[in-house]
């Protein structure tokens, strides 16, 4: 095992500049500090208290389950122990942003990658690249249910097949992931709620995704995700409502590669498109919504 580093983006008179760390770590628990463990504990209150009647239960379920709380950033030694017994999934430290095909070979073995390092204090209500509340607090509760967690280990081997196909499969594949592990709804119980982790992560979009009558949110379609654009810098303009984490599981268990050559005919769908054959569930107004940065 490598000594963790805190790997973050670069910023350089050009732009944001991605920095790649392939190195798996122990977290070094004993070496988080008060302010660390503040961080959490300040997130992780919040958050729960904005998730209650929002989150879908199985995530809030699963939260409670594997033991989280505000009281200390949680060791993944000890949330692995439940975890494994439940799904077969476990968690591995990572200093920061994976190159693309180590993710998809790590969730393809069933292997989670978690950022040892949490945001300091002035980052608290915003960070631009995963850290531990993101990918532990975001990411993980959902691993613990059977579907889901199916759900995730299928996306990691179709990631590799798809970087071994070439960008365009990759970047179908990736607008698949925003929308549904990111920035996903689900029905359930009469009502739309969060099971997206970027979601479930942030205050400001756990009230925005399912309160504001600016975003579109549209019925679950594999072809129409995978050729939407999406943001990165701001709330999305679109979100995509599935019936039931089966569904993910039934639309992704065809092979893609005759699928990826069908989305690449029909061309992209800029971000807040609503299309004449969507299932809308509302159009958005589109109120404060950037005219250009569509990823």
């Amino acid at each position: 095992m490598n000594q963790p580093r805190r790997v973050e983006n670069l910023h350089t008179d050009k732009g944001r500049v991605p920095v790649y760390a392939t190195g798996i770590v122990e977290q070094p628990w004993d070496d988080y500090s008060a302010d660390d463990h503040a961080t959490w504990a300040t997130l992780y209150a919040r958050q729960r208290e904005v998730l209650v009647g929002r989150a879908c239960r199985e995530f809030l379920d699963a939260q409670d389950a594997m033991g989280m709380t505000p009281g200390a950033i949680p060791k993944f030694s000890e949330l692995n122990t439940v975890l494994e017994a439940a799904t077969g999934w476990t968690l591995m430290g990572v200093e920061g942003l994976l190159p693309e095909l180590d993710f998809f070979d790590h969730l393809a073995n069933r292997r989670f990658p978690v950022t040892w390092w949490i945001r300091r204090p002035d980052q608290v209500d915003y960070i631009e690249e995963p850290d531990l509340f993101h990918d532990l607090f975001g990411h993980v509760p959902l691993l613990m249910n059977p579907l889901f967690a199916d759900y995730m280990a299928a996306y990691g081997r179709g990631g590799v097949k798809a970087h071994a196909i070439g960008p365009d499969a990759l970047a179908q594949l990736t607008r698949l992931y925003w929308y549904t592990v990111e920035f996903g709804l689900i029905r359930q119980d009469g009502a739309l709620r969060i099971y997206g982790s970027g979601i479930v992560s942030s205050k400001t979009e756990s009230i925005h995704a399912l309160d504001s009558a600016a975003p579109n949110r549209i019925g679950f379609d594999l072809q129409r995700i995978m050729r939407t654009r999406y943001r990165i810098d701001t709330f999305q303009k679109t979100y995509f409502v599935i019936d039931s984490f089966a569904q993910l599981i039934d639309a992704t268990a065809p092979d893609f590669t005759p699928i990826y050559a069908r989305v690449d005919a029909l061309g992209t769908v800029p971000a807040g498109a609503v299309l004449d054959d969507d299932h809308v569930d509302q159009r958005g107004s589109g109120e404060g919504w950037a005219s250009d940065g569509d990823v």
